[in-house]
């Protein structure tokens, strides 16, 4: 066996204290290698891992897609069965995974700081932001999308349909919950599939 550098054997401690498990109880939804999509819930995580709570296991080594609350989407493979769900091993680049660890560390004290939740899912912007926004009776409103998440979007618009208001963003339905300057923002009826949740979605 190669004995490690002291620099080597000092940068294994940091990943490992980087890759402590942190108790979180967190809804979400996973998609496995046929495409369905499952609810679950975690039981632990670290930048690493996470196991879950669930009741379709799939098999070791399937690719999985999940998305958490306040995590937002991960990729992994599934590692073991423990009791009850599965656990899966992340596949993440070093900025996620700090990412995630800053996450957790904030998951960890946020009750005992009495943090407030903060939104509830990730959100990012897409590389194509043009989007028609089309009202009952179907007139059309040009839009552009500020940001986004699997439970909504915030819209830049000089048109404010009032709160409630159905509306397609694109192709998928939703309806006007806030209003800000300059825009709206609606809530989607469905949650976004975690698969199609990144830079490049089309609404």
């Amino acid at each position: 066996m190669t004995e490690l550098s002291p620099s080597e054997t000092a940068a294994r401690v940091v990943d490992q204290r980087r890759h402590q498990r942190v108790r979180a109880e967190l809804l979400g939804r996973y998609m496995l290698s046929d495409r369905r999509e499952y609810p679950c819930q975690t039981v632990d995580m670290s930048p690493g891992g996470v196991r879950v709570t669930c009741a379709v296991l799939g098999a070791v080594g399937e690719r999985v897609v999940l998305y958490l609350e306040q995590i937002g989407r991960l990729e992994g493979v599934i590692a073991r069965h423990p009791p009850h769900g599965f656990a899966m091993r992340l596949n993440a680049t070093p900025r996620k995974r700090e990412k995630i660890a800053s996450q957790l560390m904030w998951l960890a004290n946020r009750e005992n700081l009495g943090l407030p939740e903060g939104r509830t899912h990730e959100r990012l912007v897409p590389v194509n932001p043009g989007v028609q926004l089309r009202l009952d009776g179907g007139r059309m409103i040009p839009a552009r999308v500020i940001d986004i998440s699997m439970s909504g979007v915030a819209l830049a618009t000089a048109t404010t349909p009032p709160i409630g208001t159905a509306v397609m963003v694109g192709s998928t339905p939703g309806r006007v919950v806030r209003y800000f300057e300059g825009g709206i923002g609606a809530q989607f009826m469905l949650p976004i599939s975690p698969d199609r949740f990144h830079e490049g979605i089309t609404l």
